[in-house]
């Protein structure tokens, strides 16, 4: 019996309330960008059942994230809802909407932790990378965070762009009040997918990388966790193939995704329960269509550039196709 199939509802739920940005990041895994909401994404109305779902569930721990889902104009809505039913929230953001008002405004949630990424210790590599952005927003976000008492964790995602200032961004995270630092491989899915020849740090880079990253958490280890994970998304898919993870990711329009490296989509909760769409996530990983698409990616690891051209997964009958 596989551990999901004890649970009435999932241990995690990583909801993206929007793929629409204020920034347009080349390393995107969620295919974000200004003006990129799509038509059908949930309605105020639509979030608040959906969030009122969680927490009659007893869904322990939430994720919100986006694109930015600090624009949404209902954001602060489902936090209500969220933080009223005792939900532990972490909120993704890249910080440039965190004034110090916005983190006064969160302290009152269960926040677990505020997210924000710092992919460069310098305007120029930060700007190249994050497009639209400026580290100069990010890092105040940042300070917002921690001037308020909430905890933050700073990530990086190294690419062959910034991965040279990996030891001064953390120093930079550390300087901000981090209590942790996330990095690991750049994820192959989304935009960073596509532009995957231009972003793909070397074997060679990759190899500093980790030796630093090593003596890094050796420095830091009484002052700020170091959360180092050096495998890479397929790695993740193989590991959920035998165990699926006990997480719901839901997409800005309500629909359920089985695995982020897969464009396939299980179950629509503009239509159906959180109930029924667990009960739908459970059985898409035991589907031979959604199998055989896993074995095709990881045998061929370009096709993760189609992660988030979503679909339905054939053999999902529980699904309210169009």
């Amino acid at each position: 019996m596989r551990k999901i199939d004890a649970l009435s509802a999932p241990l995690f739920v990583s909801w993206q309330l929007t793929r629409d940005c204020n920034l347009a990041c080349l390393h995107c895994c969620t295919d974000s960008a200004p003006g990129k909401r799509l038509s059908g994404e949930f309605n105020a109305d639509e979030a608040i059942k959906f969030a009122s779902q969680l927490v009659e569930a007893e869904v322990p721990y939430v994720m919100i994230a986006g694109g930015e889902p600090m624009i949404v104009s209902w954001f602060w809505d489902v936090l209500e809802v969220l933080g009223r039913g005792g939900v532990q929230l972490k909120i993704e953001s890249n910080g440039h909407l965190m004034t110090p008002d916005a983190a006064r405004r969160l302290v009152k949630y269960p926040i677990r932790s505020i997210q924000i990424s710092l992919d460069g210790a310098t305007e120029a590599v930060y700007a190249k990378q994050r497009v639209l952005g400026t580290l100069e927003k990010a890092v105040a976000g940042c300070r917002a965070v921690t001037d308020a008492g909430l905890p933050l964790e700073v990530t990086f995602a190294p690419t062959a762009i910034n991965i040279h200032e990996v030891e001064a961004v953390a120093a930079l995270a550390r300087d901000v009040g981090a209590f942790r630092f996330n990095t690991g491989r750049l994820m192959r899915i989304g935009t960073a997918a596509k532009l995957w020849d231009r972003l793909e740090p070397s074997a060679e880079q990759y190899a500093e990388f980790q030796n630093t990253v090593e003596t890094l958490n050796g420095f830091y280890k009484e002052k700020m966790e170091l959360c180092y994970l050096p495998w890479s998304i397929e790695d993740g898919l193989k590991d959920g193939l035998s165990s699926p993870p006990a997480t719901l990711q839901v997409l800005p329009d309500g629909r359920v995704k089985v695995a982020a490296p897969l464009p396939y989509v299980c179950s629509d909760l503009k239509v159906r329960s959180l109930a029924e769409a667990w009960d739908d996530y459970r059985k898409a990983w035991d589907l031979p269509e959604f199998k055989a698409a896993a074995a095709r990616v990881l045998d061929d690891t370009s096709l993760l550039a189609e992660s988030n051209d979503w679909k339905n997964l054939v053999g999902c009958d529980l699904l309210v196709v169009d």
